[in-house]
Formats: structure tokens, C-alpha cells, sequence
């Protein structure tokens, strides 16, 4: 890399010693103040100070000589960077995971249970028994997407292709999704 090997105007430091440097006197007070721009999410904060300080890399010749003097542009290019990322976020639409089967009901409430018990039981009886032994492989049994191949003796993927239609029929028998029997 050229600009890390190439010095900079002050003294005898390269680049990459300034960038270290400027990480080592601001990294935890632009952390801290990311933290409080999230409201506690320390993932959300600790990728925001990553882009904050690449963006301060990138523009690291350009800088102030004085590293302590760099911290209010410091935050305001974490301020930014945040703002951007929730604009993103928000442009975005929302993801969408597995069905997570724990947080169907509360626990406390017996009927609430048991209808969504049955919910299960009829829509896992109403798919493929191809599809039904993938979903008791991976879920039921626990075994990974290889391992469960291996005991239903098909690809791969295979298992993965019907665990994702599966999944898909099951979540819209449970009605977040629409409905339509695996393939």
C-alpha cells in the first residue's frame, strides 16, 4: 500500500503511525459518543466507528498535524456516518429471518400454546413428507445442513433448497407470509 509506506508532513511519522495515533487518542470518546447515537446497540457503534475512522484514513494526509485538535471533525464525521447509516437502513426494506418457533406464544397463556401447536402439526402435515424430514433433520434433530443430507442421502443442496420452501409454506400457514405449498 503506498500511502501507508509514504511519511507525511510532520516529522518523520507515515501515514499508517498517524492513523494509529489519531485512533489511539480518540477511538473510545467517538465510541462512546456513537454508543449514545445508537442507544446502547455496541454492534450498531462499533461498525460506525469502523467507517468513521476509513473515512478519516482516506483522508489522513489532509489532516490536521495536531491529532488532538482532530476530535470535534472526528465527531462530526461519526455523527454523519450515522446519520447516513440510519437513512440507509431505512430506505432499506425490512429483513426478514427464519421463524423464530420459541416466540410464537408468551409461555404463560395454555391455550395460546396450544393453538399454535396445532398451527404447527397441521401445516408440517401438509407439507411434502420431502420437505417434513428436512425441516425435523434441521430443526427437530439439529444437525446441519451436511449432516442432515447425509442421513436423508440427497445433496446438500438439496436440503437447503426444501428447509428454505418449507420454511416458507410454514410461515405463511401461520400467517406471515403468502400461502403456498412447497415445490
Amino acid at each position: 500500500m503506498a500511502l501507508a509506506t509514504r511519511t507525511v508532513a510532520v516529522g518523520d511519522l507515515t501515514a499508517e503511525e498517524r492513523m494509529q495515533a489519531l485512533y489511539d487518542a480518540h477511538a473510545k470518546p467517538v465510541y462512546s459518543f456513537l454508543l449514545r447515537l445508537t442507544f446502547g446497540e455496541r454492534q450498531a457503534a462499533e461498525d460506525l466507528l469502523q467507517e468513521t475512522m476509513m473515512r478519516a484514513w482516506r483522508k489522513i494526509d489532509a489532516l490536521n498535524a495536531d491529532i488532538a485538535a482532530l476530535r470535534p471533525w472526528l465527531l462530526t464525521v461519526a455523527r454523519r456516518v450515522a446519520i447516513d447509516a440510519g437513512r440507509a437502513k431505512r430506505a432499506r426494506p425490512e429483513e426478514v429471518g427464519l421463524v423464530d418457533m420459541t416466540l410464537l406464544s408468551s409461555g404463560d397463556d395454555a391455550i395460546e400454546r396450544m393453538l399454535a401447536v396445532q398451527t404447527i402439526k397441521r401445516a408440517m402435515a401438509r407439507l411434502t413428507p420431502e420437505h417434513r424430514n428436512v425441516i425435523i433433520e434441521i430443526y427437530c434433530r439439529e444437525r446441519s445442513a451436511a449432516e442432515a443430507a447425509v442421513v436423508l442421502g440427497i445433496p446438500e443442496g438439496t436440503v437447503k433448497s426444501r428447509t428454505y420452501h418449507a420454511l416458507r409454506y410454514l410461515r405463511a400457514a401461520m400467517g406471515t407470509a403468502p400461502k403456498r405449498r412447497p415445490e
